[in-house]
């Protein structure tokens, strides 16, 4: 088996098509066992958050995983696969892993280095592991994978030097607006990219900051973590003319905040409103950045920008430096770890047939000699025990690593071949491993 991943991502796809695909809820869940109930995918992991959908699955034929995960991605989200194709990436095998190396270390994201990807692969791979379709493939890569992202932003400065959408947001409201110090925000939608804004807003001064949710228990918690206030989804329109600065981060499929509350919120009002949507798909209307005095950021407004290429560097360039080794030493490990592990079951299987033959010797000895005392018989058997192992252990050392480099597996076959193991062996070896 093999890995295999087919996405888009903000760096390939324009913003509005990448959310008619992006997939959430009961809707991921059912993509996660389509894809995994394929016949040519073994496990399945999807990684879905407003800046890609990417699917990641254990298959044993190239073509037919492509062709099976293309066309299920087009069926759920209603896209014609020609359509779809000239925006897909195609990652197999090693370049697979690479890319998902690349994606857990921030380099991959809108906001390069930014830390919250970490944690949207970590519910990606708790969501599989829940539905049963990530196996020991996808739990390793992915955890590797992880180990690799919190490496990257412990060792370096790529947390500092890559703010998330949040803070870059912020930078650009203040473009508008001023110093947020002393201003007043909304924050509609108290999920973890909700509560991100708002603890964002509160380290940069923001002294009054309201949280509206659908659920107002949500609401209160998040509010008390920032010392501000709850308030009803229903409440919005009002809250609207007395902010500053408004954040939303619902992503419903539901527009929150519409150009008849905008207009109403800012008729009489002389100063800028400055609105955020971090949502996929949109929470706000695009036509009100026509409104006079109102400034709308978007994904697909920074994507188009070019996200924060005119923010001052501090750094940035060396620590996304720093990353890229991270990530050719992370990927280089694993996949000498993963091609290693591939003789073990028959090198396992030769020291098997090897103590088999030292036994059936051994016992046939055993009936010639009956005059052997207990104490003889077992220093005869350690002895030749040891002789077979002091035999065994160089080839069996240099197998392995010899197996860690680029077509490894190569020396697993002839060890099979050399020694006449049963092919079947190591296959049965790998399946207690796994059974254990």
């Amino acid at each position: 088996m093999s890995i295999l991943v087919v996405g888009l991502s903000h760096r390939t796809t324009p913003v509005a098509l990448l959310e008619r695909v992006t997939v959430s809820g009961d809707a991921l869940v059912k993509l996660l066992h389509d894809v995994q109930q394929d016949e040519n995918v073994a496990e399945s992991l999807v990684i879905s958050t407003c800046n890609r959908v990417e699917i990641y699955a254990d298959v044993d034929r190239f073509h037919g995983g492509v062709t099976a995960v293309i066309g299920l991605l087009s069926a759920h989200s209603g896209l014609p696969q020609e359509q779809l194709a000239r925006h897909l990436y195609v990652h197999y095998q090693d370049r697979a892993v690479q890319h998902l190396f690349t994606v857990a270390c921030g380099l991959d994201s809108m906001v390069v280095g930014e830390g919250q990807i970490l944690g949207q692969i970590r519910a990606a791979l708790r969501l599989a592991q829940n539905e049963g379709t990530a196996g020991t493939a996808l739990n390793e890569l992915t955890q590797h994978a992880l180990r690799a992202g919190k490496r990257a932003h412990a060792d370096t400065g790529i947390d500092r030097a890559g703010a998330s959408l949040v803070g870059v947001g912020l930078t650009l409201a203040e473009r508008v607006l001023g110093p947020v110090a002393g201003r007043r925000a909304l924050v509609v939608g108290a999920g973890s990219m909700s509560s991100l804004s708002a603890a964002t807003l509160a380290r940069a001064g923001v002294t009054d900051i309201v949280i509206a949710n659908r659920t107002h228990e949500r609401a209160v918690r998040l509010a008390e973590s920032v010392g501000g206030r709850a308030v009803e989804l229903s409440e919005v329109p009002a809250e609207l003319a007395g902010a500053d600065l408004v954040v939303s981060c619902v992503g419903a499929g539901v527009r929150t905040i519409t150009p008849e509350m905008v207009e109403a919120a800012t008729r009489d009002r002389e100063a800028p409103l400055f609105l955020l949507d971090l949502a996929l798909p949109h929470d706000i209307e695009p036509s009100v950045r026509v409104l006079p005095g109102v400034t709308l950021v978007d994904l697909e407004s920074m994507q188009q920008a070019g996200l924060g290429a005119d923010v001052e560097d501090g750094g940035r360039a060396e620590a996304i430096e720093q990353v890229r080794r991270i990530v050719a030493e992370e990927v280089t490990a694993y996949l000498e770890a993963e091609r290693a592990a591939l003789v073990t079951p028959t090198v396992i299987a030769l020291r098997s047939k090897a103590a088999g033959v030292v036994e059936a010797e051994m016992g046939r000895l055993m009936s010639r000699l009956p005059e052997l005392d207990g104490r003889m018989r077992d220093e005869i058997t350690q002895t030749v025990r040891r002789v077979v192992d002091k035999l065994l252990h160089e080839p069996t050392v240099r197998v392995k690593r010899l197996a860690a480099a680029p077509g490894g597996d190569q020396y697993a076959e002839a060890l099979r071949e050399l020694f006449g193991l049963d092919p079947k062996a190591p296959d049965a070896v790998s399946r207690l491993e796994v059974e254990g």
